[in-house]
């Protein structure tokens, strides 16, 4: 069975990703469960840093000028941490990964798409950085171009605001 494909509509245009589920049954689940129930819609991008990634994912950022933006977690608390041996999939461009605040099994709702290679945020590789790959922009990369190079105050987040208008996935 070939893996879900999720649809970000966003207000600069549409990112189509394919879900690891067989890789990442886990962390693709949790996205997934949350997206169905509507948790994304309407959530704005909180942190975009050129040449790094763009983040989405915080329920206080439903109003972009939160300050809590980027703290908060989804309606279920935190999930474990999932590192199989069969997913060593770097953090490289377009591929979607967990946020966390670097704790072990402190991943939730929170979620970026790298913009360069990051494999410095692998879970497999030497260091503290622990942030599993499960899903990969398949179409859209010009949109997440564009949200990467918006302009941003000095807390990294969208100078304009830019929403996340609908996530829905197709299984």
């Amino acid at each position: 069975m070939a893996n879900p494909t999720a649809v970000f509509e966003t207000s600069l245009g549409n990112i189509t990703v394919e879900l690891f589920t067989d890789l990442m049954p886990t962390t693709a689940g949790n996205f997934i469960k949350l997206a169905k129930s509507g948790f994304y819609d309407g959530v704005h991008f909180h942190r975009v840093i050129n040449n790094f990634m763009i983040q989405f994912g915080c329920p206080h950022s439903r109003d972009p000028n939160s300050p809590r933006a980027g703290t908060g977690n989804g309606p279920d608390g935190t999930i474990p941490d999932e590192h199989p041996d069969n997913a060593k999939i770097s953090n490289e461009p377009g591929t979607l990964s967990m946020a966390n605040t670097g704790r072990p099994n402190s991943g939730s709702c929170q979620f970026f798409i790298n913009t360069k290679h990051n494999a410095y945020l692998d879970w497999f590789t030497p260091g503290q950085s622990r942030h599993p790959v499960f899903g990969r922009v398949v179409d859209g990369m010009d949109v997440v171009k564009k949200i990467e190079t918006a302009p941003t105050d000095s807390g990294d987040r969208p100078r304009t605001p830019i929403q996340m208008v609908r996530v829905t996935i197709n299984e």
